[in-house]
C-alpha cells in the first residue's frame, strides 16, 4: 500500500516504494521545482540508502545537481533549503511509521512543505509518468558533511534563546533518539548548549528498539536512565527528529502536547510583547490558557504541519507548532523540529530555579485522551450527524473534520492524513472525563 497525503509519501518497501515507483516520483518532483539544486537527506533505516540512490541518480540522470546530506533529522534538510538558493529538498522518511515502511517528503524552495495543492499536482504527474529525456549534461553530486553542524550552531544562535543563562546551568540531559536520523544532531546541539549529555539509543543505524512515536507508554529506558543517572530532563525523539517528547527529573513523561507549551512560555517571558501563536485543531487547551495569562492569544489551524505553516504566514505569527511534539519556529525555519524544542525548553528551564516538575505543575493542567476506529463498513456522515446531536451544547468547528469545544473541554474526529482511520481525540482537566467523550462518540457506532 502507498498512502498520499499532505504530509507526502509513504509505502511498504517491498511491495510498493519500488526503484521504478521512486523513480517516478524523482521525475515527477524535478519538473515541479523551479531549476536549481536540490538537497536530500534520509532517516537511519537501512532502505532508505538505495531509495535515496535511486532518487539521486534519477535527478542527476535529468541534468539536477544533488547535495546529499545523508541520515539527518527532516528538519536539518528544511534548515539547509531554506538557508541557501536552492531550488527545494526531499526526505528520505516515514516519520513514525514501523521498520518495513518508508516514505517521501517534499520541500519547497522556502524550506517549507509542498503546500496541498501543489502535493494534488504531483500525485498527478506521477500517475501520468510522462517520460524524460536525459538532461544536456548530467547533474554532480556534491555530499554535504556539515548539515548537522549548521543547523545546530544555528540553533544555538537564535534571538529567544539565553545562550549563557543555559550554559551556566549545566543541566544533565538524556537524550533518547530512537536509533534515527537524530542519534548524532541532538546530543550535538546539547553539547552546544553546555548539557552534561547521556544518550540512549542513538546508533542511528535503524533499529527501532522502542515504539517509533516518543508517547508516554514507549519511553520506559529513557524514565530509567533519567532517575539512574539524577538527570534533569530526558527528550525522545521520533525517527526523522521532527518531534519533541520530554520526562521530567522524576522519570516522569510531560506527554508531547506540554512541549509547545513550555517553548512558548519561555519564548513569552524572553519576549515580554504581545503574540499571537498558532498551533492546530488538535493541541491542548494548555496553550490557550496559558497564553491568555500572558496577554497572549492562539489562532487554530487544520491538523498537518503545513496547514499551521500557512495560518502562521497569514496571521504573522513567529511560533507554532502541534500538540505531538512539534515546535515551529519562524527565525529558524517554517518546519517542525526537535533541536529547536529542545533548545526552547531548556530556555524555559534556565528562567527559573525551580525543578522542570515543578513549572510543568505551574501550567494549566488538561488531559488528553487519544484513539482511532477503522473507518472500514463506516458511514461517516452518519456518524458525524448522530455524534452533532449527541453534543448540541457545543461550540462546533467543521474546517478539519468536526470538532466539539466548551470552556475546559473538547472532542475531535478527523479522517488520518497518512492512515485509513478516524482519530478520535478529546482533552478535560482530568483524563476520566476526556475519555467519558470518547467513549459517547464510540456509543455512536
Amino acid at each position: 500500500m502507498i498512502i498520499r497525503s499532505i504530509s507526502g509519501v509513504r509505502g511498504i518497501v517491498a511491495t510498493h516504494l519500488t526503484p521504478d515507483t521512486i523513480q517516478a516520483y524523482a521525475r515527477a518532483f524535478h519538473t515541479h521545482v523551479e531549476p536549481g539544486l536540490v538537497f536530500l537527506g534520509r532517516d537511519s533505516r537501512p532502505s532508505g540508502e538505495d531509495i535515496l540512490d535511486a532518487f539521486t541518480a534519477e535527478l542527476i540522470r535529468l541534468g539536477r545537481d544533488v547535495i546529499v546530506c545523508g541520515i539527518v533529522p527532516t528538519p536539518t534538510v528544511q534548515f539547509m533549503v531554506e538557508r541557501s538558493e536552492a531550488a527545494g529538498g526531499v526526505i528520505i522518511t516515514a516519520s513514525h511509521n514501523p521498520i518495513e515502511w518508508n516514505g517521501l517528503k517534499f520541500v519547497r524552495s522556502d524550506g517549507t512543505f509542498f503546500h496541498p495543492a501543489e502535493c494534488e499536482t504531483l500525485f498527478n504527474s506521477v500517475d501520468k509518468d510522462t517520460p524524460l529525456e536525459d538532461g544536456e549534461q548530467a547533474g554532480m553530486f556534491f555530499p554535504d558533511q556539515n548539515s548537522i553542524l549548521k543547523h545546530s550552531i544555528g540553533t544555538v544562535e537564535l534571538s529567544c534563546i539565553e545562550l549563557n543563562a543555559i550554559r551556566k546551568r549545566k543541566f544533565k540531559v538524556v537524550i533518547d533518539a530512537v536509533n534515527g536520523a537524530g542519534s548524532e544532531a541532538l546530543p550535538l546541539l546539547l553539547e552546544h548548549l553546555g548539557c552534561v549529555v547521556v544518550s540512549i539509543h542513538c546508533e542511528g543505524n535503524g533499529e527501532f528498539n522502542r515504539g517509533t512515536e516518543p508517547l508516554p507508554e514507549n519511553l520506559g529506558d529513557l524514565r530509567q536512565v533519567v532517575i539512574d543517572n539524577n538527570a534533569d530532563v530526558g527528550f525522545a525523539v521520533d525517527p526523522d527528529a521532527d518531534r519533541l517528547a520530554i520526562v521530567n527529573e522524576a522519570g516522569e513523561p510531560l506527554g508531547e502536547e506540554y512541549t509547545l507549551v513550555l517553548a512558548v512560555e519561555g519564548y513569552i517571558k524572553k519576549k515580554q510583547s504581545k503574540e499571537t501563536f498558532v498551533t492546530n485543531l488538535s493541541t491542548s487547551l494548555a496553550l490557550e490558557k496559558m497564553a491568555k495569562k500572558y496577554g497572549c492569544s492562539v489562532e487554530r489551524a487544520a491538523v498537518g504541519e503545513i496547514n499551521v505553516v500557512q495560518k502562521m504566514l497569514e496571521v504573522g505569527a513567529e511560533l507554532g507548532g502541534e500538540g505531538n511534539g512539534g515546535v515551529i519556529l519562524k527565525e529558524a525555519h517554517l518546519g517542525r523540529d526537535s533541536l529547536v524544542g529542545a533548545a526552547m525548553v531548556l530556555n524555559r528551564m534556565a528562567q527559573s530555579k525551580k525543578s522542570l516538575s515543578a513549572i510543568h505543575e505551574s501550567l494549566p493542567q488538561f488531559e488528553i485522551v487519544k484513539n482511532k476506529i477503522n473507518l472500514e463498513g463506516i458511514d461517516l456522515e452518519k456518524l458525524i450527524k448522530d455524534v452533532s446531536n449527541l453534543f448540541n451544547d457545543a461550540e462546533v468547528n467543521t474546517f478539519d473534520g468536526v470538532k466539539f469545544t466548551w470552556e475546559d473541554r473538547w472532542v475531535h474526529l478527523r479522517k488520518s492524513n497518512t492512515e485509513p482511520i478516524m482519530r478520535i481525540y478529546a482533552e478535560a482537566p482530568n483524563k476520566n472525563d476526556a475519555e467519558k467523550l470518547v467513549q459517547k462518540i464510540q456509543s455512536c457506532i
